[in-house]
């Protein structure tokens, strides 16, 4: 079952500087408690966020101007540590559609691209330009177009790598592996009817 196709996201952006930031700051371990991913939002970056007694620490994610932000700009190997699915469930609820980093880890990549959160790769210094004008334009509109592999800013254009796999699954609609699952469902229950296994 086909979903939307999704060959370009667009929206405001949010720096977040440094390299290797993994799940367990993303979410942390005590919002894993959950039946259903609906609630993750609060829990998106809560301990870099907030100290003790709940108070902001000033986050970028936290300032004003980026409310409404819909698009990451970070560095290199986003999403590493410890394999929960949880970490792009989070930023996709928090209204998150795309991440551009300078790398991903894999698993963290994979987990992303199946809920349709974009991951794109971008250089080191084409990222560092994209940033400032992200930094210097809060209301600068980011576009990541990913059957094109780029992302247009301020009349720039950036290339970036979007994994072929990735980026067939995002344009063609299938990038949820349940809705494949559902889409054979008719030729499962012939197959299992045929072997006996039960009603078709």
């Amino acid at each position: 079952m086909a979903l939307a196709p999704i060959t370009r996201v667009a929206g405001t952006a949010v720096v977040l500087p440094g390299d290797d930031i993994d799940t367990d700051r993303i979410i942390p371990a005590r919002f894993l408690k959950c039946v259903t991913f609906d609630d993750l939002a609060a829990g998106l970056f809560h301990d870099e966020r907030f100290d003790e007694g709940g108070s902001p620490k000033g986050h970028p994610l936290d300032e004003p101007a980026r409310a409404g932000a819909s698009v990451i700009v970070t560095g290199d190997n986003f999403g590493c540590g410890s394999s929960r699915e949880h970490a792009p469930q989070a930023i996709r609820r928090a209204g998150f559609t795309a991440v551009i980093a300078g790398s991903f880890a894999e698993i963290f990549f994979g987990n992303a691209t199946t809920i349709g959160l974009v991951c794109a790769a971008m250089a080191d210094g084409p990222r560092a330009e994209l940033a400032a004008l992200v930094a210097a334009r809060p209301d600068l509109t980011v576009e990541v177009d990913v059957a094109r592999s780029e992302v247009r800013a301020a009349g720039r254009t950036f290339p970036v790598e979007i994994r072929a796999s990735a980026r067939e699954a995002l344009v063609s609609g299938y990038w949820d592996p349940l809705g494949e699952l559902l889409d054979g469902l008719d030729a499962v229950r012939a197959k299992a009817a045929e072997l006996g296994h039960g009603p078709a």
